[in-house]
């Protein structure tokens, strides 16, 4: 078999896992972690399909903008939280 093939059929059998994971997980900071790991496999299949402008706009913004903004918004809750105890 050929090792594109091979990689891309792991590709399209770990998105879905990955994004059931991402939605059973109990934990934000896990959630968020499994979302921007989501996003970079996303960023990976777009370069798998030839579209590198999409692969470097989800790498960009949906892995790195997005992830640092659910970073900081977990760490402020977590501020909040103790402040309230």
């Amino acid at each position: 078999m050929n090792a594109g093939l091979i990689f891309d059929v792991l590709l399209a059998v770990a998105l879905p896992i990955l994004t059931w994971r991402v939605l059973a997980a109990r934990e934000l900071f896990t959630c968020v972690v499994l979302f921007i790991a989501f996003g970079l496999l996303i960023s990976v299949a777009y370069v798998r399909l030839e579209a590198p402008d999409l692969a470097l706009a989800e790498a960009a913004v949906g892995a790195g903008v997005t992830g640092a903004l659910f970073l900081e918004t977990l760490a402020r809750l977590g501020e909040r939280r103790s402040e309230r105890r």
